[in-house]
């Protein structure tokens, strides 16, 4: 059975939702985020402050590139839309899904951006983050669900109605 990938911004709820929407559709759960802070043995910042976001950005694309999975929800990191490799290695196996919120939701729901783990090139703001990864999560999207001001639970609801929808 096919993947759901789930892409987007930091705190959009990749793997928040992405695992409760897993469980609800009877499918495995894998966080690439984990897959690195495992191959690593270190937080996503460790990696970053002290390898640097080369470092990471290969690091992501080697997880990215391991995903050979079936009936699996992947909860991507939010810069794995970086990997041009990575992202069509997932969409052979998998309906790519962004979970998009708006620049002001965004920021709102980050409250750790110091230890979170969020790859910004040097003197890169959110914003300027911001608009440079969006262009890249819509042209990877096979659907999008637009989370901004959603619960978790209408999030969780619109990513299994895609599956419903693919089986139809």
């Amino acid at each position: 059975m096919k993947n759901i990938v789930l892409i987007g911004m930091p705190g959009s709820g990749k793997s928040t939702c992405g695992v409760l929407a897993a469980k609800a559709m009877c499918m495995d759960f894998t966080d690439t985020d984990l897959l690195i802070q495992s191959a690593e043995k270190c937080t996503l910042q460790q990696t970053i402050n002290e390898k640097g976001n080369g470092y990471f950005a290969a690091a992501e694309e080697a997880a990215l590139l391991a995903c050979n999975y079936d009936n699996t929800l992947i909860a991507t990191g939010g810069s794995a839309v970086y990997s041009e490799k990575g992202m069509l290695h997932l969409k052979e196996t998998g309906t790519v899904i962004y979970l998009k919120v708006s620049l002001d939701e965004m920021t709102s729901r980050i409250k750790n951006i110091r230890t979170r783990g969020i790859v910004l090139k040097e003197g890169e703001t959110l914003e300027d983050m911001f608009h440079r990864r969006e262009k890249l999560y819509e042209k990877y999207a096979d659907y999008i669900i637009d989370c901004t001001g959603s619960t978790v639970e209408q999030t969780v609801e619109k990513i299994c109605s895609i599956k419903t929808e693919q089986k139809a």
